[in-house]
């Protein structure tokens, strides 16, 4: 017996499950400590010591500590533009 016949909409979800992730490639607005660390190359107990200081800033969810994606783009301009 084809599951159809039991389940009419079972045809609906099916389709749903195949359609690509409308995320996919999509930069998340906050990352991960872990995350922002491999996104600027360098390891997490760095990425630690610059939230910790302040030079990258991060914001608190909860219980969770998080980076803004755009905070990375501000330390980043930050360090060129000292780097002069």
């Amino acid at each position: 017996m084809n599951p159809i016949d039991i389940f009419p909409n079972a045809a609906q979800f099916d389709a749903d499950q195949r359609s690509p992730s409308p995320t996919v490639g999509v930069v998340p607005l906050v990352l991960t400590v872990e995350a922002a660390a491999d996104r600027l190359g360098v390891g997490r107990t760095l990425m630690y010591a610059l939230v910790k200081s302040g030079a990258v800033e991060s914001v608190t969810i909860g219980r969770l500590r998080r980076i803004p994606a755009d905070a990375l783009d501000k330390f980043v301009a930050s360090l060129r533009r000292t780097g002069d």
